[in-house]
């Protein structure tokens, strides 16, 4: 009924009205309509939207945050593991358990022929760029995005860049560690240049062999096509992994250029919709240098490359 009536009425105007947003149920869409709306709100209703966006927000990073951090340090941890540990990295309870075998009952000791440890910490293990297209049709991709870009700057064991854009590109790491505050930086609507956040996107780029770039977006290119597929061939071609994503919502089947798909399909690329709970699991996949459309079919997720 309410969703009914936020259609029927006029929209805007009610969420203008600070005593409709108290009132209100709060859930991701109605954050995507306040953000794409906090350029014209008078100041009274800008801390009570704020409120009904940190209550979301909140809840949603209940249902999401854990996940994803045991996701990605688990697969982490994976990616560091080495059979030549130094002492202070052997992982004992893993080597104990490959040496059972080797138990020596007389002297009551494991003869520990294999050796189990995690390599040397860097500072990052992997960068990760999210490049955020914030275009009017990508609103509830953008409030999953950033929660998730919040969670990843958190972790030590990565360095995480947030990007957002329209036909501007706006670098929002610094408002990283509060989702409200980067999903505050954002301006919901508006033209896409595809071209323009890659090209940002690619100067931050220092380690490309150490780099997953995550673009998420519906493909529709407003400014130099041409020239933004040769910028991903070239940052594919570096060692970047780059991943498509068509929409990070579970809003069910995309609308997506097509003709841009199927042309990052050509560079081994596929595009594909991913719902929020399964966004930690791809980060986890993907640090782990896993095959990005083997892991889409084991988890039935059709991509623009099994559609060619």
């Amino acid at each position: 009924m309410q969703q009914d009536a936020l259609q029927r009425l006029n929209l805007r105007q009610m969420l203008l009205e600070p005593e409709m947003l108290e009132a209100v149920e709060p859930d991701v869409h109605l954050v995507a309509n306040l953000l794409a709306l906090s350029g014209v709100m008078p100041s009274k209703t800008k801390e009570t939207a704020r409120m009904v966006v940190r209550r979301v927000v909140e809840e949603l990073q209940r249902k999401l945050a854990n996940p994803m951090r045991q996701a990605v340090m688990g697969s982490l941890n994976r990616a560091t593991r080495n059979r030549r540990p130094r002492h202070n990295e052997i992982d004992w309870n893993r080597t104990i358990r490959a040496n059972l075998k080797h138990y020596q009952r007389e002297y009551r000791t494991i003869i520990p022929e294999i050796r189990i440890g995690y390599g040397r910490k860097r500072s990052a293990l992997r960068n990760i760029i999210l490049c955020i297209d914030q275009s009017g049709s990508m609103a509830t991709s953008v409030v999953y995005a950033s929660i998730f870009g919040a969670v990843l700057a958190s972790l030590p064991a990565v360095q995480t860049r947030m990007v957002v854009f329209d036909t501007a590109v706006v670098d929002l790491t610094d408002e990283a560690q509060d989702p409200v505050d980067l999903l505050f930086g954002t301006q919901l609507g508006g033209g896409t240049n595809l071209n323009r956040a890659l090209a940002y996107s690619q100067g931050l780029v220092q380690q490309p062999q150490e780099t997953i770039l995550v673009l998420i977006s519906d493909l529709y290119e407003g400014g130099n096509a041409p020239e933004m597929l040769k910028r991903i061939a070239a940052l594919v071609s570096s060692g970047v992994q780059f991943i498509a994503l068509l929409a990070l919502n579970d809003g069910g089947a995309p609308v997506y250029d097509h003709k841009i798909a199927e042309a990052l399909a050509s560079f081994g690329i596929s595009a594909f919709a991913c719902t929020p709970n399964q966004f930690p699991d791809l980060m986890a996949a993907a640090i782990a240098r896993q095959d990005i459309s083997q892991w889409a079919a084991a988890n039935d997720i059709v991509t623009t490359r099994k559609l060619r």
